[in-house]
């Protein structure tokens, strides 16, 4: 899996390479030729008119020199404006070989020749939230002016690749990076443009890391149906929800359910509600139930019977429903708590802890119901958030969001970063709820079933923006596409991959 780490930890992983006798003039060649390779791939046609690479001081710098040079002795029009004389060894010998193999270069106030596409190798990773200043503000204005593709080394120079905060960079068309992602990679989708991962000659990552989980480790975990599947062995899934008025939150999980493979799906709701469901959803089998307090007989017998219960969704939050949940949660075999069973223990997660001991839970909080719940632990960092959560809990918390986080305590933290913004609406959620609780049903590891789900959910997103856009997505579209993406993770992996990682864009309109 591919790291996604902190620019400290990418320090790091530089010196741990040094010591592992891998110099980093030796990365640094192999990430211009990178660079230079995204170049052609991606801006060819640009890149006959001129190729302008703009680069720094330091090590990022001298990835735009090896660039410059090896895009220069294929042919190209190279002109390197650089602010100054490196002040790294690596990028000076970089500097070097690329002017003594003819590469031009010019003033940053200098004219400069006509180009098609831009390198930005100015700041890369070593912007730290303030806004660049002086000389390579300067450049970063002149260069934004041109209105041309660019391709960042790293990032676009500017970006905090710690926090994804942005001041006075430029967008990018493209964005290069080495052997993982950066967090703040993830949360500055619309600068970065798409995304490309590369090999370069890094040591394995540091196992603590946090990791992306996506469409090839999506692939690996899918278990599809054995030949003779049966209603029985495909799963029972049980919601409790649906109260009246919000009927549409239990009929959203029960449709994804259904779409990600449950062989039987029920819920447990109001008498107003079951007539609703039962005349909307004839595959869906209902149980009238009070809400008012403990869970009546009926309600926890099929509790017992069911391999996932999810609880919360359209639940409300009228006097009792606390109660009532608690005494769910003593009768499940496995749990997926969300929306309204969250929000019933906003600050009191002491206690929810102590319900859930012993039973297999999956908590999947948006911001808002992360807040409610733990208004202690600070959400600027969704990676540390999500992790202290889940060490509070000894569950496995997924904080929805941009990227979505889940962690478990004594696991490594799978981050998911397909999606995008058509899934911010109602329903949503409880669509990603209905996913998660059918492949917990034939998926042993939680973590992995929750993951597993993210992405599907994500991608049958993708389809329907990269079909129709984002502006009218519904829950149910996605619902719609979620047997593509099953088809396909069931199919073997004879994809070519010359990348780690290929991100595109979000679909924003």
């Amino acid at each position: 899996m591919i790291p996604i780490i902190t620019p400290a930890q990418a320090t790091a992983w530089d010196a741990a390479a040094e010591q592992d006798g891998r110099p980093l003039r030796m990365l640094m060649e192999s990430a211009g030729r990178a660079v230079a390779d995204m170049v052609l791939w991606n801006c060819s046609e640009e890149a006959h008119e001129g190729v302008l690479v703009a680069t720094g001081r330091g090590n990022n710098g001298g990835d735009g020199w090896v660039a410059a040079r090896l895009l220069h002795r294929l042919g190209y029009p190279v002109t390197v404006v650089s602010l100054g004389d490196p002040t790294r060894d690596e990028a000076t010998d970089a500097r070097r070989v690329a002017l003594a193999d003819g590469v031009q270069q010019v003033a940053p106030d200098a004219p400069w020749p006509n180009c098609g596409v831009i390198i930005d190798a100015i700041i890369g990773g070593g912007s730290r939230g303030a806004a660049p200043n002086g000389a390579a503000a300067e450049l970063l204005a002149r260069i934004a002016a041109l209105d041309l593709p660019i391709v960042a080394v790293d990032a676009p120079s500017g970006l905090d690749l710690a926090t994804g905060a942005h001041q006075g960079a430029a967008a990018a068309a493209h964005t290069v990076t080495f052997g993982g992602l950066r967090r703040g990679h993830l949360r500055a989708r619309d600068l970065i443009g798409d995304l490309h991962v590369t090999e370069i000659g890094l040591p394995a990552a540091d196992q603590e890391w946090p990791v992306l989980f996506d469409l090839v480790d999506a692939r690996a975990a899918y278990r599809p149906f054995v030949a003779d599947a049966h209603k029985g062995t495909r799963g029972r899934v049980v919601i409790v929800g649906g109260r009246e008025g919000m009927t549409g939150a239990a009929r959203l999980v029960a449709r994804a359910a259904f779409a990600s493979g449950a062989g039987l799906v029920h819920v447990a709701t109001d008498t107003a509600s079951a007539i609703i469901l039962a005349a909307a959803e004839p595959d869906v089998q209902v149980l009238c139930t009070r809400w008012d307090g403990a869970p009546e007989a009926s309600l926890l017998a099929l509790v017992r019977s069911a391999d996932v219960v999810i609880v919360g969704p359209g639940l409300g939050r009228e006097p009792g429903t606390r109660a009532l949940i608690e005494g769910v949660i003593a009768h499940a075999k496995r749990l997926v708590l969300d929306a309204d069973g969250l929000q019933a223990f906003a600050g009191d997660a002491t206690a929810l802890a102590t319900l859930l001991v012993g039973i297999p839970t999956i908590l999947t909080p948006h911001p808002g119901e992360f807040r409610a719940l733990f208004p202690d632990i600070p959400l600027d960092d969704p990676w540390e958030a999500a992790h202290a959560a889940a060490m509070r809990m000894g569950q496995v918390v997924l904080l929805k969001g941009v990227p979505t986080v889940i962690a478990s305590r004594g696991s490594t933290t799978l981050t998911v970063a397909r999606g995008n913004p058509g899934l911010a609406t109602g329903g949503s959620g409880d669509v990603l709820s209905g996913i998660i609780g059918a492949l917990w049903c034939r998926h042993a590891e939680s973590r992995e079933a929750a993951a597993l789900g993210a992405v599907a959910h994500g991608d049958a997103a993708d389809r329907v923006a990269r079909q129709m856009g984002v502006v009218g997505m519904r829950p149910m579209d996605v619902i719609g596409r979620l047997a593509e993406v099953w088809h396909e993770l069931a199919l073997p992996d004879t994809e070519f991959r010359d990348l780690l990682l290929y991100l595109p864009r979000p679909v924003t309109q």
